[in-house]
């Protein structure tokens, strides 16, 4: 596995790549989960025979950048920010055409899957609805507690073929009010991807722990089932 960190169009990446990959991972990262990338991608390759490569990012401000739309924040002042747009754009535009070129991909061909951890998993959901370039997203420990999530996803077409949901068990257990919902909202969107005119290839997968428990392995544990159901 070789790994190459480079800076691409504003921003700092990361690409671990094995020989001849055939499968293409995203991931938005902050800089608690970069410094997880090694032990994240190890794990992924000593439980699968697919030759991948793995694509991370840097993520400057995560209640800006990975938000598709605003809402208050869930402590202080001020709000999240309508940033996902910009960045989903940035990866089809710059991250994609770069490392598929880099890896010998066919432009076009590739095939991509979107994951993430926490608003990060939001992102690569709600990007499930806007593009076709990834064949299955990741919602890992999902933000899906977002403000109007379910209405958006119950009246929109997803793209993706397959999707990944997880949450730890205790995450229900937030004092938090908005945070304590998790659980009743992942269970009503995963019904929703079942109830779809073209119900995606789905599962809601349940880990041992709160929010904040071995964000490494869950994250590997969503691209794992991606590469084995999505196609």
């Amino acid at each position: 596995m070789k790994k190459t960190e480079m800076h691409i169009a504003g921003k700092d990446c990361v690409l671990y790549a094995q020989e001849n990959a055939e499968y293409l991972l995203v991931q938005p990262v902050d800089e608690h989960d970069r410094a997880l990338l090694d032990s994240e991608v190890a794990y992924i390759a000593d439980n699968t025979d697919k030759r991948f490569a793995l694509a991370a990012f840097h993520i400057d401000d995560w209640n800006q950048e990975l938000t598709p739309w605003e809402m208050p924040l869930l402590h202080g002042k001020g709000r999240f920010g309508s940033g996902a747009a910009d960045t989903l754009d940035w990866i089809c535009r710059h991250l994609l055409p770069y490392c598929t070129e880099r890896l010998g991909m066919a432009q076009g061909k590739a095939r991509c899957f979107l994951g993430g951890y926490s608003l990060a998993g939001l992102f690569a959901l709600w990007s499930g609805y806007q593009t076709d370039k990834f064949r299955g997203v990741a919602g890992v420990s999902p933000s899906v507690w977002y403000e109007g999530w379910l209405e958006f996803a119950a009246k929109s077409s997803l793209h993706a073929e397959s999707v990944y949901l997880s949450l730890g068990t205790k995450e229900e257990n937030a004092k938090h009010p908005v945070l304590a919902q998790i659980g009743h909202r992942i269970r009503e969107y995963a019904h929703i991807l079942a109830d779809a005119d073209r119900a995606p290839r789905h599962v809601l997968e349940w880990n041992e722990g709160g929010h904040f428990s071995d964000s490494d392995t869950r994250t590997a544990k969503g691209f794992l089932w991606l590469l084995q159901n999505g196609g």
